[in-house]
């Protein structure tokens, strides 16, 4: 992608392989200030990350004034939308509000593997197995405008939610033909 910044989101199930299919990237993601996400902020430091504090459900404001200030920094910003603790794959409304208040597009991916350990969890995490195929599928921009109204953004997180549904659905349904002849990589969506 050569537009930067983006806002970008993708479901919490592909985590692992978004982290090293994006990794030295220098993008900024939400990490929680408890004991889990600070063992996860060192993780994703490993792999080019740079963890802005907060979630969600505690510090929210907080971490989208970092997240904000990243993106007027130039960096691109990520954020898993079902996390940390669900519901399954159901936007929230944060990248939305983030977008119109920055004038950052979003956008939205979602990693399919062919070969996956797929854990029992309230996400279904996914972790490849060696040798998978992965499909890495990016969805369109959506501009967010800076005064869009709290109705326009419920529409918008609508589209937003459709155009992830579309890109899970688009590389669920092609990642066993990845690398292949009859591959359809030049089909757009």
């Amino acid at each position: 992608m050569e537009q930067r910044p983006l806002i970008g989101s993708f479901w919490h199930s592909c985590i692992i392989p978004a982290t090293y299919i994006c990794r030295d990237l220098g993008v900024r993601v939400m990490s929680s200030n408890s004991y889990d996400g600070e063992y996860m902020g060192r993780i994703i430091h490993r792999f080019g990350f740079v963890a802005v504090k907060g979630s969600s459900s505690r510090n929210a404001v907080r971490a989208l004034l970092g997240l904000r200030r990243a993106l007027g920094d130039g960096w691109t910003v990520a954020f898993t939308l079902d996390g940390p603790r669900g519901p399954r794959h159901k936007v929230k409304p944060g990248p939305v509000a983030l977008a119109r208040s920055s004038g950052v597009p979003l956008t939205m991916f979602h990693a399919a593997v062919d070969k996956a350990w797929v854990l029992n969890s309230w996400d279904r995490m996914m972790i490849p197995r060696p040798f998978s195929r992965v499909l890495l599928r990016f969805g369109k921009l959506i501009p967010v405008p800076e005064g869009a109204s709290d109705e326009d953004l419920e529409r918008y997180t609508g589209e937003l939610q459709a155009g992830l549904d579309r890109v899970c659905e688009f590389s669920e349904a092609h990642v066993s033909q990845v690398g292949s002849s009859e591959f359809p990589y030049y089909k757009r969506q």
